[in-house]
């Protein structure tokens, strides 16, 4: 479990980050939104271990997290960013990377290491990839190539920094697809999305930030409920529930009218 406690964080001694209190439960998925520039990804960052925080700490099973060795560190916690360098490498390379926190130096990978980005690979969804190189895939099978990454490195905690930008709908209900798997592996699951519609309808809870800080926390209904979307984003929310108990989420700026269905 990760517990964030009066955390505060930045860049250069500038808080960008205030006073955040919040906990990431094991077997659930967690969704930070907010507006552009309100410190989500910084919070997810500082969250994974990558900043130190300049106030209050994260805990790590009531550890603080600066305190663990690295290398345990990275065998607890994974972190995917946003954005990040195309590899000259293959998938398999990739994906073999995730083993490292296991790997003494020189770096030699085992059989077993082998065998579990085979399965990682499976477990994905691109064993039929293995050989290609990372820069003649499409931007969704590199995405899924680097959750490949994350499942052989096998961590309690994944961090997943906007997961399905830049990504078509197919390939983003595959990778949501993925983080529902995780989560059901027990797996405590945090993102932070812009897709506030795919936040209400896929997480277990709901963070929403605004300006650094944190304005609400809570399931998807009490978020929707509670009307902090519309003051936070500056829009109006409709929710249409199907027969199936499935829901679709509307929103629409908040001078303006819905439009008609």
């Amino acid at each position: 479990m990760i517990e964030v406690q009066h955390l505060s964080g930045g860049y250069g001694g500038c808080a960008v980050v205030h006073d955040v209190n919040l906990t990431f439960q094991p077997g659930s998925i967690t969704s930070l939104v907010g507006p552009n520039g309100c410190g989500k990804s910084t919070l997810l960052r500082i969250c994974a271990g990558l900043q130190r925080p300049l106030q209050g700490d994260v805990l790590l099973d009531e550890r603080p997290l600066h305190r663990v060795p690295r290398e345990e560190r990275a065998r607890r916690v994974a972190y995917l960013p946003q954005s990040r360098p195309l590899p000259a490498m293959t998938v398999e390379t990739l994906v073999l990377h995730g083993r490292f926190p296991y790997m003494g130096y020189p770096r030699k990978y085992t059989q077993g290491d082998h065998q579990l980005a085979q399965e990682a690979m499976e477990w994905v969804g691109i064993q039929a990839l293995a050989d290609r190189r990372m820069d003649e895939l499409s931007g969704g099978e590199r995405q899924k190539a680097y959750l490949a990454m994350l499942v052989a490195q096998d961590t309690d905690v994944v961090f997943l920094d906007e997961p399905t930008t830049y990504l078509d709908i197919r390939h983003q209900l595959e990778i949501m697809k993925l983080a529902q798997r995780m989560k059901e592996q027990g797996k405590t699951v945090v993102m932070v999305l812009h897709d506030v519609n795919m936040a209400l309808t896929c997480s277990d809870t709901i963070a929403v930030m605004a300006q650094g800080t944190l304005r609400a926390v809570g399931s998807p209904e009490k978020i929707f409920s509670s009307g902090v979307l519309e003051e936070t984003f500056g829009v109006r929310v409709r929710r249409q529930t199907f027969s199936d108990g499935t829901a679709q989420y509307f929103f629409a700026p908040s001078q303006e009218p819905f439009p008609q269905q």
